[in-house]
């Protein structure tokens, strides 16, 4: 157990070093810069989606999920975040292209820079972790699916949040606790 838990922490953070860290500013300024944030992704690409939209909505920001009842139509001025490891998941390109009609600002999430989703988005942020699909190009790993690249994911927004949140200095831990759900 202990070697299958230093193997996969050591694929995540090969993966984390491997991030260019000016797509990653870029994406935390496009988060700055939106009038309102709108998170989307399928699977656990949007479960990833939706702790970061958690940790946005913690952090002050105005901001949605696609799909939940409760999410206004998008408009010039927003920012429409994307995350599809493939880049191809049709739906995603779909609300993409959709909103950049709008004339909302698209950063996406993807391992495929090529991808139509890549060519739709103002900002691409690459992470180079495996996919489910297991293409030539993507690193070995020893889990399955997309397990590499849901995890690498998940700690990649967490430190966009953290960096945008140091950099704006608009809120500290107090003000995100008091923002944090007391209805559990």
């Amino acid at each position: 157990m202990k070697q299958t838990i230093h193997t996969v922490s050591y694929e995540v953070s090969q993966v984390l070093a491997g991030i260019d860290e000016k797509q990653a500013e870029r994406i935390a300024l496009s988060i700055e810069d939106a009038g309102r944030i709108f998170v989307t992704g399928e699977g656990r690409s949007g479960l990833m989606g939706k702790a970061f939209a958690m940790r946005l909505m913690h952090a002050g920001y105005e901001v949605y999920v696609t799909g939940e009842t409760i999410t206004p139509s998008i408009q010039e001025g927003d920012l429409l975040l994307a995350i599809s490891g493939s880049g191809s998941t049709s739906s995603i390109c779909q609300f993409a292209e959709k909103a950049k009609k709008q004339g909302a600002v698209i950063a996406s999430v993807t391992t495929n820079r090529e991808s139509r989703l890549a060519e739709v988005s103002d900002y691409v942020l690459v992470v180079p972790a495996a996919t489910k699909k297991r293409l030539a190009e993507e690193p070995e790993t020893i889990q399955p699916l997309g397990n590499q690249f849901d995890q690498s994911l998940h700690l990649l927004l967490d430190a966009i949040i953290i960096y945008t949140v140091n950099q704006s200095m608009k809120t500290n831990n107090e003000e995100m606790t008091g923002r944090h759900a007391n209805l559990e």
